[in-house]
């Protein structure tokens, strides 16, 4: 995830807010039919939707397109979505893990492929990048919330493995199957987090500067930018130097 929070902050400094803004609400409506679709349109007995909920209002989304969602996902004009995972590698070999929501394979494989091989990456096998990944549970709260050992504390008293301050967030870690409950202790404490969700951690990330970094930047906005997209993780380290120009 490291190479995924400072592509987010490169982002941010190039601008275009409102488009990303809007791109944000379209993967998060996504997300929510896919939950209801595969656990039911409560929130109180499906644990994907109701994370799925909270980081939708964290990003501000309007409560009617929240329900819209929800209703499309129970089958009121809803897209008949498949979840699928792509890996490959960027400039600079950097393993580059793909999660897409799509209703049609074939264009999603296309468009998946033809973005790595135009940025100088190419696809690879199932597992190719994911076993040098762990899959764990992972909540968000800006800084601003709490002190570090404050967080740290209410993290571990919560059950988590661990909590480290991330750019502009808290992040704290936590077995996949223990998420709900750690999140949940956290909000009673501190109130709804940014994001709580299942995330790919890599186990080591690759130092890539000059034109690998700007070629590796353009491959993940290509895909980020993509509609059946929903989230790019890459295990790349990058000096504040680099982002600063690259920003």
């Amino acid at each position: 995830m490291a190479g995924h929070s400072k592509f987010a902050n490169i982002m941010h400094r190039k601008g275009a807010q409102d488009k990303k803004r809007a791109q944000a609400f379209t993967k998060l409506a996504r997300e929510i039919q896919a939950a209801v679709r595969v656990g039911g349109a409560d929130p109180a007995g499906n644990p994907r939707l109701q994370r799925a909920v909270a980081m939708a209002r964290a990003q501000s989304m309007p409560k009617d397109n929240i329900q819209r969602a929800i209703d499309r996902g129970s089958g009121v004009g809803g897209e008949d979505l498949v979840e699928i995972r792509y890996e490959g590698f960027g400039p600079g070999g950097v393993g580059v893990i793909v999660e897409c929501l799509t209703d049609n394979r074939n264009r999603t494989a296309g468009d998946v492929r033809a973005a790595f091989a135009k940025n100088g990456g190419n696809l690879g096998e199932t597992n190719s990048v994911t076993f040098g990944w762990d899959r764990v549970g992972e909540v968000r709260y800006p800084l601003a919330k709490a002190d570090e050992d404050s967080m740290l504390e209410a993290a571990i008293e919560a059950g988590a493995d661990d909590c480290q301050a991330e750019d502009e967030d808290h992040v704290i870690t936590c077995a996949m199957d223990g998420l709900s409950e750690v999140a949940s202790a956290l909000e009673a404490r501190f109130g709804e987090a940014a994001s709580a969700k299942i995330v790919w951690r890599p186990q080591m990330t690759l130092p890539v500067e000059g034109d690998a970094a700007a070629s590796l930047v353009k491959l993940i906005s290509t895909l980020d930018d993509h509609d059946d997209v929903q989230t790019v993780y890459a295990n790349f380290d990058m000096s504040d130097a680099e982002m600063e120009r690259l920003a």
